[in-house]
């Protein structure tokens, strides 16, 4: 692309009429009296991401300017989501569709011949990549969001380390039986070993709750089904704090499609990892011969190095516009 030309953009989030025709115009109003400046979600920081990573690399684009794509239909609109945006109106523009609009083909398995000018789906990672596969071929590709590495530093959890572990909690599905058979063993096993931990739970806590307890941990205890992205995991492993990560493998669990609608694995909690970041361990019974060869290990990781050789906010940006620069010359 030419680097005078801005991207086109788009991102949203659904927030449909309620009660009354048009009244998700006052009720966003009071919300934003109330409850002050809405945070980014996990899609919105993939579309936020990407501008500041183009940020850095001094690449120009637009955000959400509608009128000026309808005026240039020859120009590829960089739809990040949610999937309102495309599907609510008539696009003539090629598309660069994602990454986070929807989570399996099953939603729109003829996407790409219902929607002809839609010329790549972009997932977040390698696993779901394999997943959508059989569906939209090579139309689909991994692409990550970067992490904010001055945000997420070593110098962002400075602090005196008092416990041994931080244990994320982000098990999402059939808590309590996770509890019995998963959490509370490994809470055992750190005991018997003298280790200390501190919990967070995801979806409970506030971004400085969780600065300050990986500030006062060595390192971290990562439990979740399954990851397409995991921004915060990387967001420690970028602050420099290794991870030692439930890595269960088996079905993708999501109960919005499994069992009945989609079958897939492996899927993966980790998918950006490599033995610099730490230790995987597969179920309880795996976890204190891990921990073992976790500590052992301990002094020799660099997570923070693994984050920067690949998952900067400048490397994914440019991974993304590689994939722009690839649709754009097959137009020509």
């Amino acid at each position: 692309m030419h680097p005078d030309k801005p991207l086109n953009i788009f991102y949203g989030e659904p927030d449909p009429d309620r009660w009354l025709p048009f009244d998700r115009y006052p009720r966003k109003a009071i919300r934003r009296i109330v409850r002050g400046k809405p945070k980014p979600g996990g899609v919105g920081m993939v579309a936020l991401n990407l501008m500041r990573g183009l940020d850095k690399l001094g690449v120009k684009y637009r955000l959400n300017d509608y009128a000026y794509i309808k005026k240039h239909p020859e120009e590829i609109a960089c739809i990040i989501g949610k999937p309102h945006i495309f599907f609510e109106q008539e696009w003539q523009n090629p598309v660069i569709f994602g990454a986070g609009i929807y989570s399996h083909p099953v939603e729109h398995p003829n996407l790409f011949n219902d929607h002809p000018n839609v010329k790549r789906f972009l997932v977040p990672g390698e696993w779901m990549r394999e997943m959508c596969e059989p569906y939209y071929g090579d139309k689909v590709l991994a692409w990550p969001t970067g992490i904010d590495t001055d945000a997420w530093s070593p110098a962002t959890v400075q602090g005196e380390v008092v416990h041994d572990f931080l244990v994320y909690d982000k098990v999402r599905w059939e808590h309590d039986e996770y509890q019995k058979t998963l959490i509370d063993p490994i809470k055992d096993i750190l005991d018997k070993k003298n280790l200390s931990c501190q919990f967070i739970t995801y979806g409970q806590y506030g971004h400085q709750d969780l600065i300050e307890k990986l500030s006062s941990s060595k390192a971290v205890i990562f439990l979740c089904e399954h990851e397409t992205q995991g921004l915060a995991y990387q967001q420690m492993l970028s602050s420099g704090k290794p991870i030692l990560a439930w890595d269960r493998g088996g079905y993708w669990q999501d109960p919005e499609y499994y069992p009945k609608r989609v079958k897939y694995q492996p899927v993966s909690a980790v998918p950006y990892w490599d033995e610099r970041c730490g230790v995987k361990f597969s179920e309880a019974d795996d976890f204190e011969n891990k921990l073992e060869e976790f500590m052992l290990k301990l002094p020799g990781f660099r997570p923070r190095d693994y984050i920067l050789e690949n998952l900067t906010l400048e490397k994914c940006a440019q991974k993304y516009l590689d994939i722009y620069n690839e649709v754009e010359k097959e137009l020509k």
